[in-house]
């Protein structure tokens, strides 16, 4: 497949206080995090509201030569859907981060802000990361889910539904991408997706808390590349996508890292649909919790979540690097040949 430029042109595991300072350093850290119980309250105040984002996304595309903004759409209440662009290069390589697509998966979106905050300066590494790459970010598709604004009945979610995970029709969005039955997902395609070429996609998102590895340890978060009916090219250039976040996550001291299970041959899902129908190659990225969900083993207490946004945003922040640098073409990787699988833990 030959390289493809950008056209000219062109919130788990936050309960109490929450998100503790990005800034954290990941080494020693303990991603195991409090467990939830019943009697415990969630709390999301310190999460960037929709309201916020727009503002700060605001103030950068202002600020920053580098940075621009733009409404791609609508959801169904009527919030912006917004995209934001780093770098403008069209012989460039281009990636795509997505994230949210589950309103209940909050702390990928925190990791994007950050990358977002960091490719606004202009500092040498920015500048010479945005000579050579575009980045190009959804950051929070699904906005009524994560307002828990929606249409449907909550009550059977462990805290009312304060983030839902499906969008205010109560449909998955990330069941959606052969169909475009959502406002959310049809924009993603139709102004983004089908405007600009990408060379690298991320898909992130938040799994539940109690994954963990055959011997028994608690998997810090997951990976998978494409399943369905692709190329062999954007096959490798996945799995090559993959092992650069692997390796920072083993580098950094993160916790453990495994293959995500769910590997079905769906076109429905972002991941296996960006492969399949624009020959994206794509990574599925799954941190660690859940702000609500119907089952409390979902979810995941305050102390992890400075430690699990820094584990979001090194693993964008080494995509963007690796790209750049050129670094990806030789990425090894056979380390999904060692990587461990994960599993779900019994109930006590």
């Amino acid at each position: 497949m030959k390289n493809k430029k950008l056209k000219t042109g062109v919130t788990a595991m936050l309960t109490m206080s929450l998100l503790a300072a990005p800034s954290v350093s990941p080494v020693g850290a303990d991603s195991s995090g409090p467990e939830v119980n019943e009697n415990q309250q969630v709390k999301i105040e310190s999460l960037t509201s929709n309201e916020e984002l727009t503002s700060f996304l605001q103030k950068v595309d202002k600020k920053s030569d580098s940075i621009s903004v733009e409404v791609i759409g609508q959801s169904i209440k009527g919030r912006d859907l917004n995209l934001v662009r780093a770098g403008t290069n069209p012989a460039n390589p281009t990636i795509l981060m997505v994230t949210q697509q589950h309103g209940n998966e909050a702390l990928v979106t925190e990791s994007a802000i950050q990358v977002i905050k960091k490719l606004s300066t202009d500092s040498k590494q920015v500048k010479d990361w945005l000579n050579n790459v575009n980045v190009l970010f959804v950051p929070r598709l699904n906005p009524d889910g994560a307002a828990g604004d929606v249409n449907w009945d909550t009550s059977h979610l462990q805290f009312g539904g304060m983030q839902t995970r499906n969008n205010a029709a109560g449909i998955n969005l990330n069941r959606t991408h052969n169909s475009l039955s959502q406002p959310e997902t049809r924009a993603l395609h139709e102004n983004v997706l089908r405007k600009y070429d990408f060379d690298y996609a991320i898909d992130f998102h938040h799994q539940i808390a109690n994954r963990v590895t055959e011997d028994g340890e608690l998997v810090s978060g997951a990976l998978l590349y494409p399943t369905s009916t692709i190329t062999d090219e954007v096959l490798e250039k996945s799995r090559k996508l993959g092992a650069i976040i692997y390796n920072e996550m083993e580098s950094k001291g993160y916790g453990t890292f495994a293959r995500y299970a769910e590997g079905d041959s769906l076109t429905s899902n972002a991941r296996n649909h960006f492969a399949t129908h624009y020959d994206i190659p794509t990574i599925l990225f799954e941190n660690r919790g859940m702000t609500d969900s119907p089952n409390t083993t979902s979810i995941l207490g305050q102390k992890s979540s400075g430690y699990l946004i820094k584990q979001g945003t090194d693993a964008m922040l080494s995509s963007i690097e690796a790209i750049a640098v050129g670094s990806i073409e030789t990425a090894d990787e056979s380390v999904w040949d060692t990587m461990p699988d994960q599993y779900t833990a019994e109930e006590e």
